[in-house]
């Protein structure tokens, strides 16, 4: 049970890592998931200080990451057509991706763009709140990926500390 509980565990931790891109997968959480999983082993001593902090950081991420986008997009001058614009125009790169990685970093600004100039902004007004937009969504994205990755060494080095109990 509890080499299924790791494995089980470890994928979790990289859907969590996928979420980081994706905007339909909450990664923070999904990798904490994983976190939680490796804990319920009967090999792993359970570290409840450990599980609550990565906790917290998990919950402070998804909310960061709905605040992030929308201060960007407000501090240069954007509005709510921004972000649904930022938000559309990930969906798009997700469902074509057409130009692959470097896709995921164009279509959220184009989104961002046409929005802004679908709420009548002129073309300097809406570039620039598409910027900020664009920003906002950078960020945020690194923000999750950071936190997924660093909940990924906690996994690896928890298992290779108790590897002998594990398998």
């Amino acid at each position: 049970m509890d080499i299924l509980l790791v494995v089980i565990g470890f994928l979790f931790v990289i859907i969590g890592i996928l979420g980081s891109f994706l905007p339909v997968l909450p990664g923070a959480p999904i990798s904490w998931v994983g976190l939680l999983l490796l804990y319920l082993t009967k090999a792993i001593p359970n570290n409840w200080w450990l599980l609550g902090i990565t906790l917290a950081v998990a919950i402070g991420v998804v909310i960061a990451d709905y605040i992030i986008p929308v201060a960007g997009t407000k501090r240069f001058g954007g509005s709510k057509y921004g972000m649904i614009g930022t938000t559309v125009g990930l969906i798009v790169s997700i469902i074509f991706p057409i130009l692959g990685l470097f896709g995921i970093v164009i279509w959220p600004f184009v989104g961002a763009f046409v929005g802004e100039l679908l709420n009548k902004a002129d073309n300097k007004t809406a570039l620039k709140a598409a910027f900020g937009s664009f920003l906002g969504f950078l960020t945020g994205t690194f923000l999750k990926f950071v936190v997924a990755i660093v909940f990924l060494g906690i996994y690896i080095a928890k298992v290779w500390e108790f590897r002998s109990l594990l398998f």
